[in-house]
């Protein structure tokens, strides 16, 4: 398969093959965003998709295409969440068997809408690589076509109409930052984008911790990297497409990583500033304008939001830890004697200074607590770090020993 094969034509082909199958999604200009890094920014929301992300696309693309023989042997594709759940709700919609492989931690909200969307999920192995060599074995034994999420060329051109939306909707683009896993969405975004408006840039964006892309040009192949695990879920690959770096690589202009905070700290400011769910894929975007590593100041941009299929618990695991790397929730601890009074006296304090109390919780037996002593804690929600350094100053000056969450 050549980059050839893969062109402004085929992918405008797809648009019109899938359109009755997909939505076209808003591309919406942030007046935040905009303001907060000096740029005109879109924010490309596919994550209102009806499976929450990009990926029907390129599954659409796929199965629409396929024989009435192949429909009835029906399909076999591994995923970490978000293919699955584009090949198993176009799959029923057009009746077709679908069969996904997942690895074992894949996160239960995407397991459990797979399998409300009728699929059938085998789980197995701990990584991506593990799922592929499962669902090629399922593949041979059923004769099943195996669809590849991002290496599959009918599945690139499918993700590459969200690139022609892009231009369409945003047509003086300078930039589009996209989220690079295996590599199809760059792949098909990239060539789509190019042909269209060739002096736009094109900017990747990987997780620091699963870097492939980046590893993958830099050796001018694809090769397989050790990896930890990341909040961006729906891009944990360990070693990108061979079609999709072929296709890939002439189109990106350059590469960012991201660290698992600065995704994070994406993903909250998207929920509070844009009022959009997105998972830590969706995010990366927008994360990689915290890096400071590309120069965008001035210029038209657009961060696709890949996916929003982010689970309950993690979302508030990061909304919490975003307030505390805000300054916006603080854990206090004071050090008082045990006489009647001093929890008021402390609540009075806190108050006067303007902070809200959201618990507190009492130690008298454990750790190093002096007889006669007591420690409490305070979580308390704060307007920012100078807000807590005042109120601790304020605590002192009352000759009451506190220690912030930081130094206790």
């Amino acid at each position: 398969m050549t980059t050839a094969k893969l062109s402004l034509q085929s992918i405008q082909q797809a648009q019109k093959r899938i359109g009755q199958y997909i939505a076209r999604t808003p591309c919406e200009f942030s007046v935040r965003l905009s303001e907060i890094f000096g740029a005109r920014v879109f924010v490309k929301l596919d994550n209102l998709q009806a499976t929450g992300s990009f990926k029907e696309r390129g599954a659409a693309n796929k199965l629409v295409q396929l024989t009435a023989t192949e429909r009835k042997h029906g399909v076999v594709t591994p995923s970490a969440g978000n293919h699955g759940l584009g090949v198993a709700y176009q799959a029923k919609k057009l009746g077709i068997p679908a069969t996904i492989v997942m690895p074992k931690g894949a996160p239960l909200i995407k397991q459990s809408n797979v399998r409300r969307l009728g699929a059938t999920i085998v789980l197995y192995g701990d990584t991506y690589a593990d799922a592929l060599s499962k669902a090629r074995e399922i593949e041979r034994e059923e004769s099943r076509v195996f669809i590849h999420g991002f290496d599959d060329l009918a599945v690139i051109e499918g993700q590459g109409t969200l690139g022609l939306e892009i231009v369409e909707s945003v047509p003086n683009l300078d930039a589009v930052i996209v989220p690079v896993g295996g590599g199809g969405l760059i792949a098909g975004v990239g060539t789509a984008i190019k042909a269209l408006r060739p002096e736009a840039k094109v900017i990747g964006v990987e997780p620091e911790r699963y870097a492939s892309m980046v590893a993958a040009l830099k050796a001018r192949k694809p090769v397989t990297i050790e990896v930890a695990p990341t909040i961006a879920d729906g891009l944990a690959v360990n070693c990108v497409g061979v079609n999709a770096l072929e296709i890939a690589a002439p189109v990106i202009d350059e590469m960012v990583t991201v660290t698992e905070d600065e995704i994070a700290k994406a993903i909250l400011m998207l929920l509070e500033v844009e009022k959009t769910v997105v998972e830590g894929a969706g995010a990366t975007p927008l994360a990689a304008m915290f890096t400071g590593k590309v120069d965008l100041r001035g210029k038209t941009i657009v961060l696709p939001l890949s996916g929003g299929n982010i689970d309950v618990n993690m979302m508030s695991n990061i909304i919490e830890r975003g307030l505390v790397k805000d300054g916006r929730l603080a854990w206090l601890r004071t050090f008082v004697s045990d006489k009647p009074g001093q929890l008021a006296a402390i609540g009075r304090i806190i108050a006067d200074c303007g902070a809200s109390v959201k618990d507190v919780r009492h130690n008298r037996s454990f750790g190093r607590v002096e007889p006669g002593g007591v420690e409490i804690d305070w979580i308390l929600e704060t307007r920012g770090h100078d807000h807590i350094a005042e109120l601790v100053l304020k605590l002192r000056e009352k000759k009451i020993r506190v220690l912030t969450f930081e130094n206790a």
